[in-house]
């Protein structure tokens, strides 16, 4: 009898086992990495989520056993579901994430084995895909993918065409820095309108696309801080002139610097490149009165290239399907025509710079002067200098724009200011 039992109990269990196996293939089967097959969810928000959505149709042709849900969150929502997740070990977390640049080193930080290298599927051989600035913000310390490469944002001036005529202001002669603050005065003289805007208490994004002009962010190469540096106060000081000049426009976040474009109460915009589709889409009646140059120069001959954010794709290491979620981030970030369609629909400009031989990127451009102003940006991807941005980034924008705030509005010295930021800096890193 005891022996009748116990192979009932085997055979009991062998079904069992069966059974759950089959229940678990039904719901989540996985492949493997050549075969990858089950359904993965990527995280993303707004025109990049769309642009994501619409990729999944020719991704599908490819691997047509995988299935793709796009999940669209305000960016804000996402951080703070993603920070949840990482911190509750992977619990409620999407098997592919969209990050900005600028928040990648903080991540990896702050939990250092919570995305999945993506050397060890493979994406290493992609690294002459992109240019190396780009390349540096998706790397590890030890020189690992952490993520792939989507958007990225080369900076320019964009400048109203129709105020610098008034002015008799040709863009071309606009070399350097005093170039631009001479321009300023004569088209402020001409036109009223005031040069650039400046969210002067919250942001100091003109001082830092002048620090990468540079080869600097708030750090050096070996993570050292650079805001005593000679580097740091020569920005600073053009900042200051510019703003002594009256000259810049103190306005309010974003909704200020889109509300300045549209009314023409300044006459150029220093900007990453996806900026044009905003003032596309926010001023349809300036077509043909913006245009586009190079960010200028400290002195003759010297960079006038930087890059103004940008975002890639993260793979969660607790996702139950990595072989498909590698195969979404691979086809994605190294396809040409998903790289293109949110260029093409929303204005993002691509990573891959296999794309920039695409008539979309030679062709003239009716709203902005009849002018290549994407060829302009392409051309200069390659020459965007590579910065140190680390998880200390956001602390240190934050001390800096008090820095500026008190040099624009409260008379401190340049110097002094930049010495008590890094004082403050220097305090904060040591907590």
């Amino acid at each position: 009898m005891k022996k009748y039992m116990s192979i009932m109990i085997a055979i009991l269990l062998l079904l069992l086992a069966a059974c759950s196996n089959n229940t678990a293939g039904d719901q989540g089967k996985t492949g493997d990495a050549k075969h990858p097959s089950g359904t993965i969810t990527v995280w993303g928000w707004d025109v990049a989520a769309s642009t994501m959505k619409a990729a999944v149709e020719k991704f599908q042709k490819q691997y047509p056993d995988v299935k793709v849900k796009v999940e669209d969150f305000n960016s804000g929502d996402l951080y703070e579901k993603l920070t949840v997740g990482l911190a509750a070990r992977g619990s409620g977390l999407p098997d592919v994430v969209l990050m900005e640049d600028e928040r990648i080193p903080g991540y990896v930080h702050q939990f250092p084995t919570g995305f999945l290298p993506l050397n060890k599927l493979g994406y290493d051989k992609y690294k002459d895909s992109f240019n190396p600035a780009k390349v540096a913000t998706v790397q590890n310390k030890d020189g690992d993918f952490i993520a792939a490469p989507w958007d990225i944002g080369p900076a320019g001036v964009f400048y109203r065409v129709d105020y610098f005529k008034k002015a008799n202001v040709d863009p071309n002669s606009i070399k350097t820095w005093d170039d631009y603050i001479a321009a300023g005065k004569k088209i402020k003289e001409a036109t009223g309108a005031k040069l650039l805007p400046i969210d002067i208490p919250n942001y100091d994004g003109v001082f830092q696309m002048m620090m990468q002009q540079q080869g600097l962010s708030y750090f050096d190469k070996d993570g050292k801080l650079a805001l005593q540096s000679k580097e740091a106060i020569r920005a600073m000081e053009v900042i200051k002139k510019l703003h002594d000049a009256d000259l810049v426009l103190n306005n309010k976040g974003w909704d200020g610097i889109v509300t300045a474009t549209v009314n023409g109460s300044v006459a150029t915009v220093p900007y990453g490149v996806w900026y044009a589709g905003s003032i596309m889409d926010q001023a349809p009646d300036l077509k043909g009165k913006w245009d586009v140059f190079f960010l200028p120069s400290f002195e003759e001959g010297g960079s006038r290239f930087a890059n103004v954010g940008g975002s890639s794709l993260l793979i969660p290491s607790t996702s139950k399907n990595q072989s498909a979620a590698y195969a979404f981030v691979e086809f994605f970030t190294t396809d040409k025509d998903s790289q293109l369609l949110g260029f093409e629909k929303y204005g993002l400009f691509p990573s891959l710079k296999e794309t920039y031989s695409a008539p979309q990127f030679t062709a003239n451009s009716e709203y902005f002067n009849n002018s290549p102003i994407f060829k302009k940006f392409a051309d200069i991807v390659d020459q965007v200098p590579q910065i140190n941005v680390n998880e200390n980034l956001a602390k240190a924008s934050s001390i800096m724009s008090n820095a500026q705030a008190a040099i624009l509005l409260e008379n401190k010295s340049v110097e002094s200011a930049l010495r008590d930021a890094q004082k403050q800096l220097e305090n904060e890193l040591k907590k």
